[in-house]
């Protein structure tokens, strides 16, 4: 099944998602180097993961979501997702980055490989039917709320030394056409 997507509205989606998806693998990138390497194993508590928990969920989940995008079930069989969350031996920052990077190449090769017509089209994650910009839209969101966790964790763990990757507290009304109406 395909549902009929206007062609200039589909590729200004298509652009605004590669914009997303590079504006948060940027924050993380940027907040990593900030963080000890003690502190990508630390959890806040039994029930929360470290950052490179989070990191190798994310990353396996772009793998897992974006290898044969159009054409084969985004959870694929070789993706062991309760395995995500374990690190029975503490990775290195190294692997840490690779997996990170390596998700997100895979991601990015497939969403750039889209056309607008594309966006109308059907494919699978656990068996469920998905219209592609549909698929495009969960992952944006799951991986938006993993980006903050881990944003919101290197800002802790930085301390008093944390420097804002966005807009700084208080620097709001200095941006160039902030608060404007139209």
């Amino acid at each position: 099944m395909t549902t009929s997507i206007d062609p200039a509205v589909g590729a200004a989606y298509l652009t605004d998602v590669i914009r997303q998806m590079r504006m948060y693998k940027g924050y993380v990138d940027k907040a990593l180097p900030r963080v000890a390497d003690a502190d990508l194993h630390t959890e806040l508590d039994a029930q929360s993961n470290s950052i490179g928990v989070i990191i190798k969920h994310v990353a396996g989940n772009l793998r897992s979501r974006y290898r044969d995008f159009l054409t084969s079930d985004g959870e694929k069989p070789d993706r062991l997702r309760d395995t995500e969350f374990e690190m029975p031996e503490r990775a290195s920052r190294a692997e840490i980055l690779r997996w990170w990077d390596e998700g997100w190449a895979i991601a990015f090769a497939a969403i750039d490989a889209l056309t607008p017509d594309d966006l109308g089209r059907t494919i699978t994650i656990r068996g469920e039917g998905y219209l592609v910009i549909e698929a495009l839209n969960r992952s944006i969101a799951h991986t938006a709320s993993h980006v903050g966790q881990i944003v919101y964790l290197a800002r802790h763990f930085a301390g008093p030394s944390w420097t804002s990757l966005t807009i700084p507290r208080g620097a709001s009304a200095n941006i160039k056409g902030a608060f404007k109406t139209r």
